[in-house]
């Protein structure tokens, strides 16, 4: 067998000229379709779908709450205020809920109700008998605030997202001297819908049946945990802060540029 030749690295001159690959065989156009190129100037072709959600126009109360998260973010919120941040876990905040549906106050249907069938049987002269003040959850900042001062409250409940904040801004801070366990949760209309309103800032339990007071001493100890104990942490922290990706990239920006200038010193 002859042995095979070795190779002396020498390479191939290329060709003076580039070789033209395979051309593909042009297909016949059909003379009768005329090509029609879309135009997407001001009044011309339908435009093509975009993502135009940051040029929408809210309405006017939609664009204000926008603005309002974003100001939140930007701006430093102080630790008074940041706290209404943090709201009640959704689990114990269900179980706050629960108890206090069972101490409704009576709507104004079922009052009418009450004092009609009083009227009819007082006409008829039979014996009303007499019942007890029913135990029910209070409303009103300024009866709220009247019972704390009185140390009457055994549970308050604050709305998060009450406007102007200012309202129950002093409310937590009462609640701590006073020795009353607070908890601020999601939702001044969740509120307002177990005293039959609109709206609530905020509701208060003075009292509870014998059955629900285990319950509610579950619901204390969770609470005053998450609050109450939690306070000299809270008042350390401020809010906000966060700027968006384009202050952001601007400050990257600047930091490298400075970084580079004092590599160029040294």
């Amino acid at each position: 067998m002859a042995p095979a030749k070795k190779s002396t690295g020498k390479k191939v001159a290329p060709a003076p000229y580039p070789v033209k690959g395979k051309q593909a065989a042009k297909v016949a156009a059909n003379p009768l379709i005329e090509k029609t190129p879309k135009n997407f100037g001001v009044g011309q072709d339908v435009q093509p779908k975009r993502d135009v959600s940051r040029f929408v126009k809210w309405p006017q109360y939609v664009k204000l709450q926008r603005q309002k998260k974003i100001i939140y973010q930007r701006l430093k919120v102080p630790p008074a205020l940041n706290q209404f941040t943090h709201v009640l876990d959704k689990n114990t905040a269900t179980q706050v809920f629960k108890l206090m549906h069972k101490y409704r106050p009576e709507s104004k249907t079922e009052k009418r109700d009450r004092l009609r069938a009083a009227a009819a049987a007082k006409a008829e002269k039979k014996e009303v008998a007499k019942t007890d003040k029913p135990v029910v959850v209070k409303y009103g900042i300024n009866h709220i605030t009247a019972l704390i001062e009185a140390k009457k409250a055994k549970l308050v409940v604050i709305a998060d997202d009450v406007d102007p904040i200012e309202l129950v801004l002093w409310l937590p801070a009462l609640c701590r001297k006073m020795g009353i366990p607070y908890c601020i949760v999601k939702g001044k209309a969740r509120l307002g819908t177990l005293v039959h309103k609109k709206t609530a800032t905020a509701l208060v339990l003075t009292e509870v049946s014998d059955a629900d007071k285990a319950e509610l001493a579950t619901i204390v100890s969770a609470v005053n945990t998450n609050f109450t104990e939690k306070w000299e942490d809270v008042r350390r922290h401020w809010g906000g802060g966060i700027m968006g990706p384009k202050s952001n990239a601007k400050m990257a920006k600047r930091a490298a540029l400075e970084a580079k200038e004092i590599a160029a010193r040294q």
